[in-house]
């Protein structure tokens, strides 16, 4: 039988659970969309983490993708938004690890389901499959604590 790495006070990162939660894929312009375009599409995508703890070492972590790719900046041919959840068991982490643990580990293994979901509504919405590009979670979460202690500075403070 084989011994539970978090039993012995190993580190330990369990995903119990991962499910579409929210997931929208829209073609407004079809058909006349799905016609050649003289010009590549852009490809606009913004992502976003969120979590929340279920248990003390349960949490649900959310993977928020949201798109879309207009012709000459204005014309929709197609947008999407997911959100694609995990529920977490995360042992035997320090406290001060936990959460660049719940905000980078767990959204970098939901990305490929994710990333797979978004391909083939693309794909099925009658354009080619969209791959999103890996992300760097860590440059991430640099990022949005970055922008939390900009926030944090600016508060209380006034511009004459």
């Amino acid at each position: 039988m084989a011994e539970n790495p978090a039993s012995n006070g190993a580190p330990a990162l369990n995903a119990l659970a991962q499910y579409c939660k929210d997931f929208s894929f829209e073609n407004p312009n079809a058909p006349r969309s799905l016609q050649q375009q003289a010009e590549g599409p852009q490809i606009n995508l913004q992502v976003n983490v969120n979590a929340k703890q279920l248990a003390e070492a349960d949490f649900e972590v959310d993977l928020t993708l949201e798109g879309d790719a207009k012709i000459g900046g204005k014309e929709v041919l197609f947008a999407f938004e997911l959100t694609y959840s995990g529920v977490f068991r995360i042992q035997n982490i320090p406290q001060e690890q936990l959460h660049p643990v719940v905000m980078i580990e767990c959204p970098r293994l939901l990305f490929p389901f994710a990333r797979q979901m978004v391909a083939e509504a693309v794909r099925n919405g009658g354009f080619p499959p969209l791959y999103i590009d890996p992300i760097d979670f860590v440059a991430l979460y640099r990022q949005r604590a970055a922008e939390v202690q900009g926030q944090q500075n600016g508060e209380g403070q006034t511009l004459s």
